[in-house]
């Protein structure tokens, strides 16, 4: 005998609609209160300086005069748009040599990829100083071989080889399917028609690919715009970051600016918009000439 969970509700609900509205208001009121109305509060504060009730573009205006803010937004675009590209150039190199291996090693890896992936923030910062920092275990290997004189890792160097470590194997999750998805018969009939490899992934392979590429690009850049705990973790203050700001704003020790910390969250996110728009701008033009052909 089977348990059907709606029967005891359909004596009170005699509309099927109606019970679905009601099983569903539990998440609905979640999704409200943890997501929408934070948001909500973010943007009316981010037009009201802090300790005033007028609204107003001061915390916009102040952030774009700042020189601090400026240069936090300027490195966190560098960083986060240099470690996308390597990691991307890398993912795919790898999402590709996934599709050569066998199924045993292929899931092995797969899995290693999907760990890698989740091992971000403090603990990830604190291994790479022991490995990498002034008398990490690594560095003083390649002193000892000679390979290197020194090497610090609380740069922008060392946070962006920081940044790649966790891009790479959530690239490869991303891209992989898509690598799968091209079938040998495809190369086998542009091999017959006399193409050679670089024009199959040029006309064949490239254009099917565009879109998730692209996708994961943005994905990449999302996820090194607001990385917060990775990049404190390792440079603490020292490196001007718009999350290490936000943080600074939202609990530091000399005063509180929540609303200019919304203010700087918000420009954020449009820099996000403006990056998803223009990429959804340019997938509906691949598509069109792609249906035209």
């Amino acid at each position: 005998m089977s348990l059907d969970i709606k029967t005891p509700f359909k004596k009170l609900f005699t509309n099927e609609k109606k019970l679905d509205i009601v099983i569903l208001l539990p998440f609905t009121l979640m999704i409200v209160m943890f997501l929408f109305l934070p948001v909500i509060s973010i943007v009316t504060g981010s037009f009201k300086a802090d300790g005033a009730e007028t609204y107003s573009l001061y915390n916009y205006t102040y952030i774009l005069k700042s020189r601090l803010f400026r240069q936090s937004i300027y490195n966190t675009l560098k960083i986060s748009f240099s470690s996308t590209v390597i990691g991307l150039l890398i993912a795919l190199q790898g999402a590709y040599s996934f599709t050569k291996m066998e199924n045993k090693l292929k899931d092995k890896l797969l899995l290693l990829s999907n760990m890698t992936s989740n091992f971000s923030g403090l603990p990830l910062a604190f291994a790479f100083i022991i490995l990498l920092g002034s008398n990490g275990t690594l560095t003083l290997i390649l002193r000892y071989l000679g390979v290197i004189d020194t090497f610090n890792v609380y740069s922008e160097t060392g946070l962006t080889i920081l940044y790649v470590y966790f891009q790479v194997p959530l690239g490869i999750l991303l891209l992989y399917p898509s690598f799968d998805s091209i079938k040998g018969e495809w190369y086998e009939a542009s091999a017959l028609l006399g193409a050679t490899k670089f024009q199959f992934w040029r006309k064949v392979g490239l254009p099917v690919l565009l879109p998730s590429i692209t996708g994961t690009a943005i994905i990449l850049f999302a996820n090194s715009m607001g990385a917060y705990a990775t990049a404190y973790g390792l440079m603490t203050s020292n490196y001007n970051l718009i999350p290490i700001r936000i943080g600074s704003l939202v609990s530091g020790d000399i005063f509180l600016k929540p609303n200019l910390a919304g203010a700087l969250a918000m420009i954020l996110t449009l820099i996000l918009s403006l990056i998803i728009g223009i990429n959804q701008i340019f997938i509906k033009r691949g598509e069109r000439r792609y249906a035209q052909n």
